[in-house]
């Protein structure tokens, strides 16, 4: 079993940075591919970066290429994204996901998700 913990959202102005963090625990962490997903209201949830066990393979979705970027620390358990220039259009309910096949967590398809933390851009 894996648990997710997610943290590092809150309430940032337009063009503002934040950084979130998703501690794990269980299994092997560094051995599983990693995953950003994020939930607007109204909306459903889609996908953000993902990132393999050696950080190797990166992907972003269009939407964030350029201001996001994902990375993890094997030694510490963690994913990471840091959220640079940010608009309104990213608040939405950011969630990691884990699994060991990269289909899986990229097609939202994760055998383990965390439980979610709020980001709201205000304009």
């Amino acid at each position: 079993q894996v648990q997710l913990v997610e943290s590092g959202g809150g309430l940032v102005q337009a063009g503002g940075s934040l950084r979130l963090s998703c501690a794990t625990s269980g299994r092997t962490f560094s051995t599983y591919y990693m995953a950003w997903f994020r939930q607007a209201p109204g909306k459903e949830r889609g996908f953000v970066a993902t990132i393999s066990w050696n950080g190797d393979y990166i992907y972003y979705a269009d939407s964030v290429k350029g201001r996001f970027t994902i990375s993890r620390d094997n030694a510490k358990n963690t994913v990471y994204l840091q959220m640079n220039s940010l608009k309104p259009e990213d608040t939405a309910v950011y969630y990691c996901a884990a699994d060991d096949e990269l289909h899986a967590v990229a097609t939202g398809r994760s055998h383990y998700w965390g439980q979610g933390t709020q980001v709201t851009v205000s304009s």
